[in-house]
């Protein structure tokens, strides 16, 4: 089972940028995606961002130019990077293990960190 803890989330203004980081129990290169997904209240998940074991990106349309996904392979730890924060993006951040394959994946959630983004 992969365990997966989130940190860096915290009240910051809108415009400003804030860094969420995932530290994964088991090395990130034998996974096959990893990512984040957020929620807000009255409202389903929603992927933000992912990243493959191959090194390639998705993102939502609502983030995509200001939000960053990447990872550390030797650290075992996944980023995303939040810039130009708007209101809107205040939700509770999870990160997200894929493991497997693209035909047949187990994902695995961390316990969630919250950003709010208010002045």
């Amino acid at each position: 089972q992969v365990q997966l803890v989130e940190s860096g989330g915290g009240l910051v203004q809108p415009g400003k940028s804030l860094r969420l980081s995932c530290v994964v129990s088991q090395s990130i290169d034998s996974l096959y995606s990893t990512g984040w997904y957020r929620r807000t209240p009255g409202k389903q998940r929603e992927l933000v961002a992912s990243i493959t074991n191959g090194g390639s990106t998705d993102y939502s349309d609502s983030v995509a130019g200001r939000f960053i996904i990447s990872r550390d392979n030797a650290k075992n730890t996944v980023y995303l990077q939040m810039n130009s924060l708007k209101p809107e993006d205040t939700a509770v951040y999870f990160c997200t293990a894929d493991q497997g394959t693209s035909a047949k994946r187990v994902r695995y959630w961390g316990q969630g960190t919250q950003v709010t983004v208010s002045s």
